[in-house]
């Protein structure tokens, strides 16, 4: 059993499905895990099958708000067109909230989301911002709840399309993403350049 996901100490001490299910997250892979088997259990089993789709949606599932949207982070600034020097209004203001989670720097990521085109990848990061408190915004949106899973998904989504950019390097791209998560996870930044697992499956 793969012990790369040992130490994450960032990560809640709950069952893995229960976190998965609380966002509306559903593997593809049948796991044999128990139902009360930890993130780490279930991330280890899944990365000894190569499902490394749902290895993704474990990760997005377990991450507490600010390292899951520094996760995100990290692949919008790898997405095609990102300068980064002159970061997106998004970006910039996902990468503030990530160190001051304020009111004032939610609303700047649903003003950068107002101001996007339908299709803009940013607006999933944006989203993952705006929704990362559990409810559907700042201000008079507070009083109302996010989508079951908003944040999670749309960081997870952020991630993928950050895989689809990168296809012709996809196998080692993915284990990068997720050593990322992993790092984070442990209370690191995020800014590897190596990965712990790099196979070809």
């Amino acid at each position: 059993m793969s012990k790369r996901y040992e130490g994450m100490t960032k990560v809640p001490d709950m069952p893995a499905a229960r976190m998965l299910a609380e966002h509306g997250f559903e593997l593809d892979t049948r796991v044999k895990a128990p139902a009360s088997a930890k993130p780490e259990a279930v991330l280890a089993e899944l990365d000894d099958a190569q499902a490394w789709p749902d290895v993704l949606k474990v990760l997005a599932a377990i991450l507490p708000a600010r390292e899951r949207i520094w996760w995100a982070c990290l692949a919008a600034r790898d997405l095609p067109g990102t300068d980064p020097d002159k970061p997106h209004a998004a970006l910039a203001a996902a990468e503030d909230w990530v160190r001051r989670p304020t009111a004032e720097n939610r609303e700047r990521a649903q003003a950068a989301l107002d101001h996007l085109k339908p299709k803009d990848p940013m607006g999933k990061l944006a989203m993952a911002v705006v929704y990362a408190e559990g409810t559907l915004g700042p201000g008079e949106l507070s009083e109302m709840p996010a989508p079951p899973g908003g944040s999670q998904i749309m960081a997870l989504m952020v991630n993928v399309d950050a895989l689809k950019a990168r296809r012709e390097e996809s196998k080692v791209y993915t284990q990068l993403v997720i050593d990322r998560a992993v790092d984070i996870a442990r209370g690191g930044n995020g800014k590897i350049e190596t990965v712990t697992a790099g196979e070809e499956g």
